[in-house]
C-alpha cells in the first residue's frame, strides 16, 4: 500500500528538569503524546517510531520554564497519502449514495456516489447492503470488505480522506488480487475463438 514511509530523524526533545530521574520514560512519553496525529516537521502522520540516545549528561536551559534537552536519532514510521496514491481499507457502512473505510485502524475514508464507477450496483440481499459488479457477479463490496481505492484528498487536521473507486484497479482486494487475472483471460478466451473462427471461414 502506498502512502507508508519510513524517515530517519535528528530530534531534540525538551524535557521538565523534574523528569531527569527517568529520561527514558520522559522520551518515551513526549514521543508517544505525538502517534496517530499530524506533524508538520515530520511531515505526515507518526505511525510508530524507535529512538535511541548517547547522551549521559544534559544541560538545564534557563528560563521562565527551565528545561533540559536530549538528543535524539529516531526511526519514524509515517502515514502521508497524497492525491492519487492507492490505499487499502475495510468498508464499515455503506449505503446507495457513500461508501465508509478506516484505513490502517485509525483514519477514515469516503467514497461518494458519483466517484463509484458505473459497474457497481447498490443493492439489498437478504437484508444486507452491498455494491455488486455488473461486469463480473463474483466482485462485491459490503461490510468488512477491504478496499483498495484511490486517494482524491486528505484532511492532515481531522485525518479524513476522500477516495474513488473509478479506476479499474480499484475495488474488492480479494478479488482484484485472486480473480481479476482471471477474469481477463475468460474475456479475451472466447474473443480469440470468435476471431479464429472468423479466419477459417474467411479462408
Amino acid at each position: 500500500m502506498e502512502g507508508l514511509k519510513v524517515s530517519e530523524a535528528d530530534l531534540l526533545v525538551y524535557l521538565h528538569p523534574s523528569k531527569s530521574k527517568n529520561v527514558s520514560q520522559a522520551i518515551y512519553n513526549e514521543l508517544s503524546s505525538m502517534l496517530f496525529k499530524y506533524n508538520e516537521t515530520f511531515d505526515g502522520v507518526l505511525l510508530a517510531y524507535s529512538a535511541s540516545t548517547n547522551d549521559e549528561l544534559a544541560k538545564i536551559l534557563p528560563g521562565l520554564h527551565p528545561c533540559f534537552g536530549v538528543r535524539l536519532k529516531a526511526q519514524l514510521l509515517l502515514f502521508d497519502p497524497k492525491p492519487n496514491m492507492i490505499l487499502e481499507g475495510k468498508v464499515v457502512k455503506l449505503g446507495a449514495q457513500s461508501i465508509h473505510i478506516v484505513v490502517l485502524g485509525f483514519s477514515s475514508a469516503t467514497i461518494i456516489d458519483e466517484d463509484i464507477r458505473e459497474e457497481f450496483d447498490y443493492k439489498v440481499k437478504h437484508g444486507k447492503e452491498l455494491f455488486a459488479s455488473s461486469v463480473n457477479k463474483r466482485h462485491k463490496i459490503e461490510i468488512e470488505t477491504v478496499v483498495r481505492f484511490v486517494v482524491k484528498s486528505f484532511d492532515e487536521e481531522t485525518l479524513h480522506l476522500s477516495g474513488s473507486l473509478l479506476q479499474p484497479n480499484t475495488g474488492n482486494v480479494n478479488w482484484l488480487d485472486k480473480y481479476a487475472e482471471e477474469d481477463l483471460v475468460e474475456r479475451l478466451i472466447p474473443r480469440n475463438k470468435e476471431t479464429i473462427k472468423r479466419r477459417i471461414i474467411a479462408k
